[in-house]
């Protein structure tokens, strides 16, 4: 952690204060507490002070000399940015499968003909534990690279045992040796695997009665998702999967609506799952019912454009009161990508989002949809220095020049770990 940071002079510091209880809903999530000519004083990684620069000045001024300065003149100051929803660890891609889309035939046509899921479970089997690692590992310096300081990470491509364990390892071990945090998901109900096409009951048996007990008592996850599509898991095994992860202590999440309205935004909020994610074909009942509960809507609007499909309705969502996240699903099928603000562009140009409310939704709602709200998600004394700086001097900017990395500077923990938009050390697993 070392030295103070003292974070100088942005044109605008955005703050997010006071949200630390519970997400934000509808006209909050514009309330974006920004400071203009901000400052912010790091030290031991945890924020001590955020205000007016001369107010941090004059606060700090014995130990000014000994602190790390970083010019914020002309940028625009966030919270690092937190990605609540991602398939990190997998193996391999499937650009043939883009191919495919692109001359007619839809995601669940290329998973029954044996591509989707099962195409990346198979490599990912293959795979070893340290080409995993490596590969992963890879992917988190683009996505710190892209302002992401805490990112999700989901199992799923094994759908047995000892691939699952392979991948929440490999999470594990990157949370320890990476810059950026990784909050572990179990998914084991990610799809059916084909032994099991004619008895997915069977298989659900086999995650309530063995993969969910051995991920809790190996401390591998602290939460369970399950993807409740047609064709998939249905409603009813997805509440028996969800129910069984809670006896064990893991925090329902679930893969709801997606694809077909299927009751997976009502099963979100009957369960008390945490997030509830995707919600293109979403009842509005369903968003109601979440919107009373305040199970977290994780919008994914890179999935629905990388798949060539609608995106949910996220300007309906944010006015029914449901608290809304952004997250890049990030995985090799349907949205290989590890760019969190291009998702913010997309919210804005496709789901209706304002550029204030995707500010929210990659910050604060993020950290509320892994339970890391009291730690990480907006810039208030107390809570760790992880702060993402953009070359743009106000937010609406960072909306409107779309589809570029504007970002300047990382700092994670109080360690400016991107400088320059590069990488401020090569960062290794040794």
């Amino acid at each position: 952690m070392g030295k103070a940071i003292f974070i100088r002079n942005a044109a605008q510091l955005i703050t997010i204060g006071g949200s630390s209880c519970a997400p934000l809903v509808k006209e909050a999530m514009s309330e974006l507490g920004i400071i203009e000519n901000g400052s912010l004083w790091v030290e031991e990684g945890i924020i001590q002070a955020v205000g007016k620069d001369e107010e941090i000045v004059g606060k700090f001024s014995d130990r000014l000399a000994l602190a790390e300065i970083v010019d914020a003149t002309g940028k625009l100051v966030t919270p690092g940015l937190v990605d609540p929803h991602t398939h990190l660890v997998f193996a391999g891609s499937r650009e043939n499968e883009f191919d495919m889309r692109l001359k007619g035939l839809s995601y669940m046509e290329i998973m029954n003909a044996g591509g989707g899921i099962h195409a990346t479970t198979k490599r990912t089997k293959k795979a070893t534990y340290e080409e995993l690692l490596h590969e992963s590992f890879e992917r988190l310096n683009q996505f710190l690279l892209h302002g992401v300081t805490t990112v999700e990470a989901k199992s799923g491509y094994g759908m047995e045992w000892e691939t699952e364990r392979k991948q929440l390892e490999v999470a594990k071990l990157l949370n320890i040796k990476h810059p950026i945090d990784v909050v572990s998901t179990f998914m084991g109900a990610h799809a059916i695997p084909k032994e099991y096409k004619d008895q997915p009951d069977g298989f659900v048996e086999l995650l309530v009665k063995e993969m969910i007990p051995k991920v809790a008592e190996l401390r591998l996850a602290e939460f369970n998702d399950v993807f409740c599509e047609q064709g998939v898991f249905t409603p009813e095994q997805s509440r028996r999967i969800l129910e069984a992860g809670k006896a064990y202590g893991l925090t329902p999440k679930i893969h709801a609506d997606e694809i077909e309205p299927y009751q997976g935004a009502e099963l979100a909020a009957e369960t008390g799952a945490l997030s509830a994610d995707h919600l293109l074909k979403a009842s509005e009942n369903g968003l109601k019912a979440m919107a009373e509960k305040g199970v977290v809507g994780v919008l994914l609007p890179g999935t629905a454009y990388f798949l060539m499909t609608e995106p949910a309705n996220g300007r309906k969502v944010v006015d029914l009161g449901v608290p809304v996240a952004l997250a890049t699903d990030c995985n090799p099928g349907s949205s290989p990508t590890v760019s969190l603000p291009f998702i913010m562009n997309l919210a804005c140009l496709q789901m209706g989002l304002t550029p204030a409310e995707v500010i929210t939704a990659a910050t604060i709602n993020a950290a509320h949809a892994i339970g890391r709200a009291s730690q990480i998600g907006s810039l208030e004394p107390g809570k760790k220095g992880d702060v993402t700086i953009f070359n743009v001097e106000n937010y609406m900017k960072l909306q409107y020049l779309y589809g570029m990395n504007h970002i300047d500077t990382v700092i994670k923990n109080g360690r400016v770990v991107v400088k320059g938009g590069r990488l401020v050390e090569k960062l290794s697993l040794s």
